[in-house]
């Protein structure tokens, strides 16, 4: 889990933040740095209009030159920059430092190129090295002076790069700091919470799915929270308690399996043990042969029925639906049973809504179904009791109603009627029931898409009911 999922969390979002981070750091020093140099030149374009009119002051011969000097002298110490005046051919007249009254001497035109630009009164601004005046980068700002729409000349302020990034630095040093710092706890907050909210759950869950893939179905994930971790809880809970029931129905169910097949198991070997042992006279080796043939056939029907709901639940109980007159096919099964309604003195009663009542069925397993619940109402009716069968119509459904007014059921058994092997009233089981007709009956009208009920009656006796399509 930790070199997988885990990894790959911390990895995607320990990327994105990065990512995020160092853009935003990227951002504001760019911002920062355009902000601060334009802030400089609204502040040199400010002290540049003191300057222009002190300059035309000198060019017009108002004043000295040790009065212009004084004064860009006094606004380049403001500024920390060296400040030249040039005049209209691009000679410099005026200086702010001392080092570079050699330029003034020198009569040395330092501006060319951009005088086009000047006369043009725009300004200047660029970076670099100036001429072999200044080695170190500097920034230099160009500002023309106009009198009367006249190019007079130019104010030039050269500032050292490093000292003006120096205070930027300090700000790039804090934006990346910053940055760095939340990229830390960004990361420490991702693990401790990828531990916390995903990968522990998720292990806690791995750890119990392998324990219940070991057969221990009993173990549970207990996790208190209503995200989508605890719906997967719940979901894999919910799951667990079904594999649990299924264990349980399938150890029942070899159980109940080894029980029924050894009871007749038992008896053969005895009956046969017997006669071959000689402990059963001749006489009466018929008589128990005979019984050891009943157990047989209990053993075959008990199989029979067993394959009949594997192949049900496998899906393999292929259907052949037909048109079938449902009030025919129950007239031919009573039949069948003449015999034991006879020795049990029983009286049947036939109900039918009209003479045909066509069905979409499989004829073979709806013959199953009603010699199934019929023989189960014979089995469990008092002698000399009734037994009722009815047929109606209702929409597109036709409703098959059987009922002895037997013994009731307990609320108990109805809860469990439908499973296997089920025999809760000892007093209601016979012998020969397998404990699997009902089970089969449901699973055959289950895949034919129908229902089918039970209820006691309130004036006595039990009542099965069940649906097939009509046409």
């Amino acid at each position: 889990m930790k070199k997988g999922l885990f990894s790959k969390l911390v990895a995607t979002f320990t990327a994105i933040i990065v990512v995020s981070f160092v853009m935003t750091s990227a951002f504001l020093s760019y911002w920062f740095e355009s902000y601060y140099f334009n802030q400089r030149k609204y502040e040199l374009l400010r002290e540049s209009e003191l300057i222009k009119e002190r300059a035309l002051q000198y060019l017009n011969g108002n004043i000295t030159s040790d009065d212009i000097n004084n004064t860009i002298t006094y606004i380049g110490n403001y500024l920390s920059a060296d400040i030249w005046l040039v005049d209209n051919y691009g000679y410099v007249y005026s200086v702010s430092k001392n080092q570079h009254k050699k330029l003034i001497a020198t009569s040395k035109q330092i501006v060319t190129s951009d005088l086009a630009e000047l006369r043009q009164n725009k300004t200047i601004d660029k970076r670099g090295t100036y001429s072999d005046v200044f080695i170190a980068p500097v920034h230099t700002f160009e500002i023309p002076i106009f009198e009367n729409d006249t190019f007079r000349g130019a104010i030039m302020m050269h500032t050292s790069l490093s000292e003006l990034k120096e205070p930027l630095r300090r700000v790039y040093e804090i934006i990346w700091s910053s940055a760095a710092l939340a990229i830390i706890i960004s990361c420490i907050v991702i693990y401790y919470f990828s531990q916390r909210i995903i990968i522990r759950p998720l292990g806690k869950i791995n750890n119990v799915a392998e324990k219940i893939s070991k057969g221990d179905v009993e173990k549970r994930v207990y996790i208190d929270s209503k995200d989508e971790i605890g719906v997967l809880a719940k979901s894999f809970n919910s799951m667990a308690d079904s594999l649990e029931a299924v264990d349980k129905n399938r150890r029942q169910f070899i159980s109940n399996v080894s029980h029924e097949i050894r009871s007749p198991i038992t008896s053969i070997k005895g009956f046969i043990g017997g006669i071959l042992d000689g402990v059963i006279p001749r006489d009466k080796q018929r008589y128990y042969l005979s019984l050891t043939y009943s157990e047989i056939q209990r053993l075959t029907r008990l199989v029979n029925g067993l394959l009949d709901l594997s192949s049900i639940e496998a899906g393999q109980f292929k259907l052949k639906i037909e048109k079938l007159d449902i009030n025919e096919t129950i007239r031919l099964c009573i039949i069948k049973f003449e015999s034991k309604i006879n020795n049990k003195k029983l009286k049947v009663d036939v109900y039918m809504e009209d003479d045909k009542l066509f069905v979409l069925s499989d004829k073979d397993r709806t013959i199953q179904i009603i010699t199934n619940i019929i023989d189960n109402a014979i089995k469990y009716v008092n002698e000399g009791g009734n037994i009722k069968v009815s047929t109606k119509s209702k929409s597109n459904k036709a409703i098959i109603s059987i009922f002895n007014d037997g013994p009731s059921i307990s609320e108990e058994d109805l809860k469990h009627i439908w499973d296997r092997f089920y025999k809760g009233d000892k007093s209601r089981t016979v012998k020969v029931s397998t404990g699997l007709g009902l089970s089969i009956v449901r699973s055959i009208l289950t895949q034919l898409g129908e229902d089918i009920w039970v209820k006691n009656k309130e004036s006595g006796g039990v009542e099965f009911t069940f649906t097939l399509k009509r046409i």
